[in-house]
């Protein structure tokens, strides 16, 4: 009887109970009931441990919390809803983490290192792609048998395909990332290497690309950079003149297309790409630039002559799909971070928008009981979002707070909302008024602390976003090359074959 009596008080008391039995003044509040609907998601929330048949890896190249957040903002404003409620498509993945990108050698990292510890669990120095912490960076002799295995060529060799995507040169140091093994980023051609380096047997980027050792190669490498695979002696299709051609006379475009005789194809504008059946076509490489592809806002001005990021991904994952064991597929919002070295906020923000729009594509058309889908970033840049504006105020105007009143510096000029701390926004001669050009324009360089002629990476955290099998294995701070860990143990590629099957 004394108890039960005792086990009476303790259901009374009980948080639980005291929590029905009370009408808060805030519940009918719509803030409140969002919380609530969003803590009950949360709660019905089942980790999904079934081995993943596919893996896609967005990277948002700089594309930091402050991108996150003001591409968030941006994305809604051009629907015409409130930007700051407004979810991007990664922002409602179930699960997150950050990941802290710093290098073997650096405190604040570059591309090369960033990428390399995503895709093969361990991290090196600034400038290097593909190889152990002992390499150094442009020393050719020095990075022999230093290489390691990246999980694009794990998946190759456990019978998936393999795909990589992205806005930038695909010889750029993300995208090179899977398929590369290099102590300078910057040999992207023969014609970035010295003759000693060439010599001592190493292989600029373009050409290992084409070469890629595992399985049968890479299935579908969509891109830019298309001197980097064309001799000098070469005309470019769309007269455009060459930056970083080829020394050594080698036409990267035609041994592709020659190790593919059967099931190959090499495209270079929109028409092309446009006409490729994914159905029939195994291996296409795509080269729609000499060098980067447009920004978006750029490419959207008048026909566009090149595919979009979110094209270029669903014409990859059709190719891929094709595999009934799974694939591997990196995509890269690369033009995030050139927008940004710009100190250009509005090109920076619009391609943060793409890679949203590449991820719906992509959540369009995957299975996440059996995709695991990742977004991150390779590292932040020194982009801020501040100064007390008022709720819906155009992200890339000036600062006008809660009243309407527009904001004004202690030298009694108006500021904007974006900013950087260092980059070619500088002014060291008095601000302007924030002329010469609206801050709404599409070439209106954001206002910096320190005068750089590129503004540069930041250092803090970057987030991971995930949905899909092991998905809720991202949670907490992580060290960047975790990410590979992850990948590996959803899919068990590195495991002997038929060691984990497929469901």
């Amino acid at each position: 009887m004394k108890k039960f009596a005792l086990g009476s008080v303790v259901l009374l008391f009980s948080p639980f109970a005291a929590q029905a039995q009370t009408v808060l003044p805030q519940a009918a509040d719509p803030y409140f009931t969002a919380a609530q609907k969003q803590l009950q998601e949360h709660l019905q929330q089942t980790p999904n441990t079934r081995v993943a048949r596919n893996v896609i890896l967005f990277v948002g190249d700089g594309m930091g919390i402050a991108s996150v957040t003001a591409g968030r903002i941006l994305e809604g404003q051009l629907r015409g809803v409130d930007g700051e409620s407004n979810n991007l498509s990664f922002d409602r993945f179930p699960y997150a983490a950050f990941s802290k990108t710093y290098t073997h050698d650096a405190q604040v990292a570059d591309s090369a290192p960033t990428a390399s510890a995503m895709m093969t669990g361990v991290k090196m120095r600034n400038d290097v792609i593909g190889l152990n912490a002992d390499a150094k960076p442009s020393d050719c002799a020095g990075s022999k048998g230093k290489e390691v295995m990246s999980v694009a060529a794990m998946a190759e060799q456990a019978g998936r395909s393999v795909g990589v995507v992205t806005t930038a040169r695909l010889t750029h140091a993300t995208p090179a990332a899977v398929y590369a093994h290099t102590p300078f980023r910057d040999w992207e051609s023969d014609g970035d290497m010295k003759k000693a380096d060439l010599d001592a047997g190493c292989k600029d980027i373009a050409s290992q690309l084409i070469a890629w050792p595992h399985g049968d190669g890479i299935e579908v490498a969509l891109g830019g950079g298309r001197d980097r695979f064309l001799p000098k002696t070469e005309t470019d299709p769309e007269g455009r003149p060459f930056k970083k051609p080829r020394e050594d006379g080698r036409n990267l475009t035609q041994e592709w297309l020659t190790r593919y005789s059967n099931s190959g194809a090499y495209v270079w504008n929109r028409q092309q790409f446009d006409a490729i059946d994914p159905k029939v076509m195994q291996h296409l490489l795509g080269l729609f630039e000499v060098d980067h592809m447009q920004y978006e806002v750029d490419r959207v001005k008048s026909t566009p002559s090149e595919p979009s990021l979110a094209e270029m991904t669903t014409k990859a994952i059709d190719m891929l799909s094709s595999n009934p064991n799974g694939y591997f597929l990196m995509v890269e919002g690369g033009r995030i971070d050139h927008g940004h070295h710009s100190g250009n906020a509005h090109r920076a923000l619009h391609e943060v928008v793409a890679l949203d729009a590449a991820v719906k594509m992509a959540l369009s058309k995957v299975d996440l009981n059996e995709t695991l889908i990742i977004v991150t970033a390779d590292h932040s840049h020194v982009f801020t979002i501040a100064g007390y504006p008022k709720r819906n105020n155009p992200i890339f105007e000036t600062v006008v707070d809660e009243n309407g009143k527009l904001t004004t510096a202690k030298d009694g000029r108006p500021y904007t909302t974006l900013g950087y701390m260092n980059g070619p926004g500088a002014v060291e001669q008095g601000r302007p008024h924030p002329a010469p050009l609206p801050p709404s324009h599409p070439d209106y360089k954001q206002q910096a602390l320190v005068p750089l002629e590129s503004e540069t990476h930041g250092g803090e955290d970057v987030g991971i976003y995930a949905a899909g099998p092991w998905a809720h294995l991202f949670s907490g701070v992580v060290e960047q090359n975790y990410i590979y860990h992850v990948i590996d143990h959803a899919t068990g590629w590195s495991q002997k074959p038929g060691s984990r099957k497929t469901p």
